[in-house]
């Protein structure tokens, strides 16, 4: 009996692992612009992105924030 239960339970758990990996792989892809204009001297230090906008942390401690569609920036955020 107890062997039938652990040998249930590994299946199950196996099952459920290969769904999961199934289910991420398909994941829609990232996409990433293919080239961002940064001001003179600003150095990247981090990139996110939603939708309709992306923004970079720059070493100079500022948040840039650009629009997708047209690349452009919007706005630039000094960080305290």
């Amino acid at each position: 009996m107890l062997v039938t239960v652990l040998t249930a339970t590994m299946i199950i758990g196996l099952i459920t692992i290969i769904t999961l990996l199934v289910m991420r792989l398909q994941a829609p892809r990232v996409t990433f612009p293919d080239a961002i204009t940064l001001p003179d001297g600003a150095t990247a230090t981090a990139f996110t992105q939603t939708a309709e906008y992306f923004a970079i942390v720059t070493e100079e401690n500022e948040i840039l924030v650009y629009n997708r569609t047209t690349g452009q920036m919007i706005k630039r955020i000094p960080l305290k």
